[in-house]
């Protein structure tokens, strides 16, 4: 493992990257909230990539695996070393007696005879991973993420990573992450594990950053890469007006969180930028992060997303944010240039 300078510290070069900034999160072509017709889901897909995103992230939770199966679709015939596929273990699949619509249960549109089972075992990781290979016709994934382990932290540690890493030294797998809606359990998979990379969700976004001060920096001092997932918080900052019923956290927004949203709209306004503009770029700014992902149930949403993070922002606009304590004054932006 190489290692570089920095200050006094030493720091683990990167062991993982992404061939494009810009990744393509497939809950959404799961039926998440409501139902995406294969049509859409194939034509965002397509969309993403002639845009150049060669990134895609699943789960077998998203649509108790349609959206692997969309996804798988989507990817066959395309060149195998040109994008990077990403799914997710932790939550079996598992048969139930009678199809079941999950939108209530799971918050996804389908009706299915499938159920999640929470498994971070290595017998359940290996089932896992299989059944997921076969929805996506794939021989291999790149990276598989430990998913939610909020309350299954101790298995995950002693069943979930050890199974991953033989699989990584074998070769059947080339990094091992972790992702979470927090920042503390990856914390602390940073700190004890050789993981290569997190999916951050929600957690460091242009409305909060409570990872800055601990995780980002132990990342980028262990050579670990971040994803940054959820940076419209779910739906908080995706449209330039946040209405009463704007969505956060996978759930209605409190009044709190819609006014922060709503301030940070106007800064954007007065830059004749968009607020999800504005969210996409900003997580990118910080030397640990090394792609965004964002979910499209259309082929234009995918495509206003890529034209958002081509376009440069002011610098005047962050430091309007800055100056209004609207983002912390040590937050790394688009533009800032390293001693």
């Amino acid at each position: 493992m190489s290692c570089a300078r920095k200050g006094a510290e030493s720091v683990i070069a990167p062991r993982f990257t992404t061939p494009s900034r810009l990744g393509f999160g497939a809950a959404t072509i799961g039926n998440l909230y409501r139902a995406v017709t294969e049509e859409a889901a194939a034509e965002a897909l397509d969309a993403a990539w002639q845009l150049g995103v060669r990134y895609f992230d699943t789960a077998p939770h998203y649509g108790l695996g349609l959206s692997e199966r969309r996804l798988g679709s989507a990817l066959a015939g395309r060149p195998r070393h040109e994008f990077v596929v990403s799914t997710k273990v932790g939550r079996r699949l598992d048969p139930r007696d009678a199809p079941v619509n999950d939108l209530e249960e799971g918050g996804y549109a389908v009706e299915s005879c499938l159920r999640r089972v929470w498994d971070f075992s290595a017998d359940g990781v290996r089932r896992t991973l299989d059944d997921s290979l076969s929805r996506l016709g794939l021989d291999h994934v790149d990276v598989v993420y430990i998913h939610d382990p909020d309350d299954h932290v101790e298995e995950a540690l002693s069943g979930a990573y050890p199974a991953l890493a033989a699989l990584r030294d074998q070769g059947v797998i080339r990094a091992i992450g972790i992702g979470m809606n927090q920042w503390e359990v990856p914390a602390r998979f940073v700190a004890e594990t050789d993981i290569d990379v997190v999916m951050l969700a929600g957690r460091y976004t242009l409305h909060e950053q409570p990872a800055l001060e601990e995780l980002l920096p132990r990342c980028v001092e262990r050579g670990v890469r971040v994803v940054a997932a959820a940076v419209f918080n779910t739906g908080l900052l995706s449209a330039t007006e946040i209405g009463d019923d704007a969505r956060y956290n996978f759930t209605s927004a409190p009044r709190g969180p819609i006014l922060r949203a709503r301030r940070l709209a106007e800064v954007c306004r007065r830059h004749d930028v968009a607020l999800p503009h504005a969210a996409l770029q900003f997580p990118l700014a910080h030397p640990a992060v090394e792609a965004v992902v964002v979910g499209a149930r259309s082929a234009q949403h995918i495509a206003d997303d890529a034209g958002w993070l081509a376009t440069p922002i002011p610098d005047a606009l962050w430091a309007d944010l800055r100056d209004e304590g609207l983002i912390p004054a040590n937050a790394p932006v688009p533009g800032d240039h390293p001693a």
